[in-house]
């Protein structure tokens, strides 16, 4: 059985690397972040592509073929010989981004026929960085231009899930794509006479707060790309959690033809 847990560090240095490059561009006052809009009309800033050119470059130094969100479309015939590949979202939460709220994280998962094995998710406004191979972690206040060793971050993270008491129900729910199904759905929790309470959040830092257990539960009844959530779907997993159908017993699968992720619930 392959170590997934030998391709980390090289995930962990090509997000914290390509935080630094964003957050140059996210302070430049003189910035007008370049944006322009996609076929899909979701915008695009110069930050995606200076990241997504150093997570390729870094992630180039591996045997897998990287899938990231702004690189050249690939055929479905290719992808689907790869059994084992990189998914990346240089700059997931382009909106916060462009909103300076500080809520937006770079991606990188490696998966494995299907399922997301190693995940990166690093948080440069706030120097928050989860990562998760064989367990998953949690480090704060990390300096991206510091290189420390794997066991170095290691022995400064926090073990996740965290023991987070709180009352009833905690929901996390999106900050830009709030859907009439989500509202539907909150309120069928406090129907069962459950005391919810809803955090709403950018990117996905939404999946790391149930990661974490800052949350119990992050319904998405709305769109999302596999690069959205494959790296925090790996760190979901190795906190215990998942990332399931509506079923909420079926995790979801990577890979597919069509890249776009079915409607799902991180429980």
């Amino acid at each position: 059985m392959m170590n997934y847990s030998n391709y980390l560090y090289i995930a962990i240095r090509a997000a914290l690397d390509a935080g630094k490059s964003i957050m140059d561009i996210y302070t430049d006052p003189k910035s007008d972040f370049g944006i322009e809009r996609k076929a899909d009309n979701s915008p695009l800033t110069i930050a995606d592509k200076a990241a997504h050119r150093l997570i390729s470059n870094a992630l180039s130094v591996t045997p897998f073929p990287v899938l990231s969100e702004e690189g050249a479309e690939i055929s479905y015939e290719e992808r689907s010989k790869w059994d084992i590949f990189w998914i990346v979202d240089p700059l997931d939460g382009t909106k916060e981004f462009i909103k300076r709220n500080g809520e937006f994280t770079v991606n990188i998962a490696l998966v494995s026929k299907g399922i997301p094995v190693l995940g990166v998710i690093y948080v440069p406004a706030r120097k928050e960085l989860y990562f998760a191979a064989d367990a998953a972690y949690k480090l704060t206040d990390v300096d991206s231009s510091n290189q420390p060793s794997m066991d170095e971050l290691k022995q400064n993270a926090i073990r996740l899930p965290v023991s987070i008491g709180h009352q009833g129900v905690v929901v996390v729910a999106s900050r830009s794509h709030q859907s009439e199904e989500t509202t539907n759905y909150i309120e069928n929790l406090r129907k069962q006479g459950k005391p919810v309470t809803l955090i709403s959040s950018g990117s996905s830092l939404k999946i790391c707060l149930v990661a974490e257990g800052s949350a119990d539960v992050y319904p998405r009844f709305a769109p999302t790309m596999e690069w959205d959530t494959a790296a925090g779907h790996a760190i979901a997993i190795a906190a215990g959690c998942n990332i399931y159908l509506l079923d909420e017993k079926t995790p979801i699968h990577y890979n597919k033809e069509d890249l776009h992720n079915p409607w799902f619930i991180v429980k």
